[in-house]
Formats: structure tokens, sequence, C-alpha cells
């Protein structure tokens, strides 16, 4: 009988495509084959449910995650996140802003990382956009008094990527930042960011779809960001919501079809709390909206990330038709309150991860789906 330290590449291989990658690292630890084996890669990693990416060990230095598939955390030694604000993820990457407001695009596992520009600024007095080429006076003592550590934490609302830069240099970053989320993008060899001219009113979510990107206002309407000849944001489709006041919308791509999702939320003993959510196909050839009442055997997670879907059938633990949210906090904030998952089955919402374990942090925890190779 072969003893299992001596087991055959091929077998042992096989093994670890039903693995998520943490037990790959738990597999390569057995002994020299078993490690020899688990640096092959021959195989992704099983599918597990999103990771939350969470606030930096104030001790330690060490960035926190929660994956959701174990329950469990994990303190990661990553020196290039150190000091530095998560403001979005996107196909494994997050972006992290530092506090002379330039920022990074790293996937936190491989390490892969590109330097971006400093973040663009804007003129609060006549609400126009402005680029500057270095790190203004008004960052410290402009119209609301903002301090460094506060417009790391408030100057990108979200970010997002065109494609994964793990299979082509040729992508986009596209955030909204400033006071009303001002679309703005980024692709390599860019020394600064371009800003899209649009309407000054605020914009909540950002979406590639198709080859396009799309971006949501908080009036119910939905743009897309024209580059040619100059970059802006023009009108298409119908005007989007049942007719509510939500708390927060978002952009999804679901199996190829664009979602438009409304959270509700009510005040709670003086915590907003989530009590909702629609979800609406917006069909942009017919002009005209459709209502969806669940996502069958999918689940979507929903926050700061580019939004996500998880095939239930095919993640253990997954909750499906649900549809799992992080809060709303921007900037400093004692603790995480409102987390959770909404059923659209029966309209209830459950808990998946303790508020208590929560320590005083800074924003929100960010979904964060892990791809080492």
């Amino acid at each position: 009988m072969i003893a299992w330290s001596d087991m055959t590449q091929d077998v042992l291989a096989h093994i670890t495509s039903f693995l998520p990658f943490p037990d790959i690292y738990r597999f390569g630890a057995v002994c020299k084959n078993w490690r020899s084996v688990s640096k092959l890669r021959w195989h992704p990693p099983a599918p597990e449910l999103p990771w939350m990416v969470l606030e930096e060990d104030s001790e330690t230095k060490k960035r926190k995650f929660y994956s959701l598939s174990e329950a469990k955390h994990y303190s990661i030694e990553i020196p290039e996140l150190q000091g530095r604000y998560i403001c979005g993820s996107s196909y494994g990457w997050l972006f992290a802003v530092d506090i002379n407001i330039t920022g990074i695009l790293i996937n936190p596992f491989t390490r892969e990382c590109y330097e971006l520009p400093l973040f663009p600024s804007y003129n609060e007095k006549s609400n126009v956009t402005t680029l500057l080429e270095k790190v203004p006076s008004d960052y410290i003592d402009g119209p609301r008094g903002y301090t460094f550590e506060e417009m790391q934490t408030l100057i990108v609302f979200k970010a997002i990527l065109s494609h994964d830069p793990r299979d082509t240099s040729d992508f986009t970053a596209m955030i909204l930042f400033g006071e009303i989320n001002t679309p703005a993008f980024w692709r390599p060899g860019d020394s600064s960011w371009t800003v899209v001219d649009g309407p000054k009113y605020r914009m909540e979510d950002v979406l590639y779809f198709k080859g396009n990107f799309y971006v949501i206002s908080a009036m119910n309407v939905l743009h897309v960001v024209g580059f040619e000849p100059e970059p802006k944001l023009t009108e298409v489709g119908p005007q989007i919501g049942k007719g509510g006041c939500p708390e927060q919308r978002y952009l999804m791509d679901f199996n190829g079809n664009m979602l438009f999702i409304e959270r509700y939320c009510e005040d709670v003993e003086g915590l907003t709390s989530t009590v909702g959510f629609n979800v609406i196909e917006p069909n942009l050839e017919e002009n005209c909206l459709y209502e969806w009442f669940d996502i069958d055997d999918y689940a979507m997670f929903l926050g700061r990330n580019s939004s996500i879907i998880v095939n239930s059938s095919h993640v253990a633990k997954c909750k499906k038709n649900g549809i799992y949210f992080t809060d709303l906090i921007d900037g400093f904030s004692e603790r995480c309150q409102d987390v959770g998952i909404f059923d659209m089955t029966d309209k209830k919402i459950s808990t998946f991860y303790s508020v208590k374990v929560f320590p005083p942090r800074i924003g929100s925890p960010i979904w964060l789906t892990p791809i080492l190779w």
C-alpha cells in the first residue's frame, strides 16, 4: 500500500482541485511532496464564498479578512496595504488609498500591484471638477476643512475594473469620487485620472457591462460613459426605480442581464438598518422595466465592491435567492452594524456575521473574491 506522502503528483493535484485556497496551503504543509504539488497550480482552487476585507490590526499592522465559507478570520501581512484605506474591489483586486491621496491596485494574495496617480480633487465652491498635478493645500484647509486622513477615506466612493489585469494590460479603472461621486478613469500608462463630464448631481454606482461603463444616479437616471471625442455621460433607457427613496442604488451584471437594485433602510434605535431590496431589470432596447422577485439558486453580494453573484449549487453554505450586504458607512465609524442576508423568498433578514466582533475601524467591509492564479 502506497503511503500518503508517496502518492503520485497527478493524484495529489486532482485532490487539490476540490480544495478552496486556504486548504491548499494546509495541504502543502503536510509534507515535502505535498508542498511541491501545492505549488504546481494545475487546477484552480475550488469555488468558495467571497471574503470580507476588514480593517488593519492597529498593533501588528496586518490586514484582517473574514472567510464566509469557513466562518474564520485571517490576519495577513501585506506591507503594501499598511496605512491604506480600501475603497473598492474588482476581479479579486483591491483599490487602496494612502494618506497622500494616491493609491494602488493590488491582488492581496499574489501581491501583483499597479501604482495609481494622485486621485482628482474637486472645487466645492464652484462644484466644478479639476485635476491637480500635486497634492493641493485645500485638502488640508478646504471649504469643509478636510484633513489628509479624512480625505483618504472620503475621496473615492467606489472603484471598479473593466477587465481582470491578469488577463490583459488593456483595462480601464473607473472611480466615483468627490462630493457627488463624479466618474473618472485611468488606464495603464496614464499619468493622471481623466474626469468624465456629466450632470452635477450624485452618482451611486458604476458597472462595466457588455463593453461599456454605466453609472446610476440618485435621480434614478442611468447614464452610459462615452470616451470620444470627449469623456461624458449620456442618459440611456427609461428612468429606473419604483418611486420610493432607497438608501443606496446598485448596478449588477447578472449572467448577461443588467440589474438595478434598490436598498431600503430605516432608523432603528438611532442606527440605519436595512429592511429590504427591490431588483429591477432595465431593458435598454425596449425602453421598459421588469421587476425580479427571485434569483433562483443564486446569491448577490452587494457593497463597495463590484457586485458579485454566486451559484449556490456550486458553493457550499451559500444561501440561494439571497442578497448578502455590508453596511453603508463612509469614513470613520465606531463599528459595523448593518450586515446581513435578505431572503428574496420570505423578505426576511438574517445575519451571517456578528457585529460584536468588529473593533473600532474605518469604513465598510468590502467583498472580495480571492484569486491566486
